[in-house]
């Protein structure tokens, strides 16, 4: 079942907003309420009703009626997706932006992020920094990723980090619909968001992200981030592995690891599966350091200049140990995303 409730997509606006919406009553007015509020006046907004079961059918119903720029696709359930795709098939203009239903986007974002792409032709897609809220809800964690994802500007720093953690709050993304079109979005066993980021990097495309708070990203239980099991840290890491075997690892058999903790552990199980093994380990931790681990020896960071030049994985979780490693690895002449890649 597949109807669209008002005029077909005229195809003349410079910016599609691609909206999936899945039983979203609760934020979806105050969502698109920020959306008809852009600076930005020429824009279009497919929504897609991925088989709500709330009143979130009839309040994108009735905005769509108030203003011709909000168009709706009512769709049976299928799930995010499906719902993407389907919307992505249906957009004829330049860009397009992502958007989801319980978020905000401030005033000015479609036009600062189109202006981006304008002056910088090169760049295929950009995000935003995001503020997080309501604030009451978050925890030490929570704060911590805001900072290191508004920290994320660069195209070499969003590189860097790509295996950090998504570098990019998918609800910020702005592309150029031909690069969307050309990826389009996956079904895999992790999230569409982060499988999308790394798969347009592993192809060289450059993602920059516009140095401003252009987003209010709500955090709550309902969100999908924390209730969908291809958000969980096992996902996470599985997505990971897959593509540093598509790139970083994919002529090497062999790597060294930094790291033996927990995501350590988790990670080099998950490269295992892939064909990839440890040749050495390296940790602080005095009780691992000259034993073995998964059968091959545990060295101290102090030894890493004597270790064969073969590719190296660091998996350490906290950002100030990262960066210690990153600083003693450039000291010895290690390139990163040459020599090693962040992975944590």
């Amino acid at each position: 079942m597949k109807h669209i409730t008002t005029q077909a997509l005229s195809g003349s606006a410079d910016i599609s907003i691609l909206l999936p919406v899945y039983n979203a009553e609760d934020t979806l007015s105050a969502c698109l309420a920020s959306i008809a509020r852009q600076s930005l006046t020429k824009w279009e907004c497919l929504i897609i009703n991925d088989g709500s079961t709330d009143r979130s059918g009839k309040i994108m119903t009735q905005f769509a009626a108030q203003d011709s720029r909000f168009q709706v696709i009512h769709c049976a359930h299928r799930g995010i997706v499906p719902a993407l795709n389907e919307g992505l098939s249906l957009i004829q203009s330049e860009f397009t932006a992502r958007m989801d239903a319980d978020d905000l986007m401030r005033t000015h974002r479609l036009q600062e992020q189109m202006s981006h792409l304008r002056r910088h032709p090169s760049v295929s897609a950009v995000g935003s920094q995001v503020r997080i809220f309501p604030r009451q809800s978050m925890g030490q964690g929570r704060l911590a990723y805001e900072k290191w994802l508004n920290s994320m500007s660069e195209y070499e720093d969003i590189r860097r980090n790509a295996f950090v953690e998504c570098p990019i709050a998918h609800p910020t993304l702005f592309i150029r619909t031909h690069e969307l079109k050309s990826f389009s979005y996956r079904e895999t066993s992790w999230t569409e968001d982060y499988d999308l980021i790394l798969r347009m990097l592993l192809a060289g495309k450059r993602i920059e992200s516009v140095p401003a708070r252009l987003l209010a990203w709500r955090n709550g239980n309902k969100r999908l981030s924390n209730v969908d099991i291809r958000c969980s840290i096992r996902e996470f890491l599985r997505c990971k592995a897959h593509y540093l075997c598509e790139g970083f690892l994919k002529s090497h058999r062999e790597y060294i690891l930094w790291g033996y903790g927990k995501t350590g552990r988790q990670l080099a199980k998950e490269l295992e599966r892939l064909g990839r093994l440890p040749k050495f380990i390296i940790d602080l931790y005095s009780g691992r350091v000259g034993n073995k681990i998964l059968g091959v020896p545990v060295v101290a960071p102090s030894e890493i200049d004597e270790l064969p030049r073969i590719p190296l994985v660091v998996c350490v979780a906290r950002e100030r140990p990262r960066s210690e490693a990153r600083k003693i690895l450039k000291v010895i002449d290690r390139v990163e995303l040459v020599d090693f890649v962040c992975a944590a």
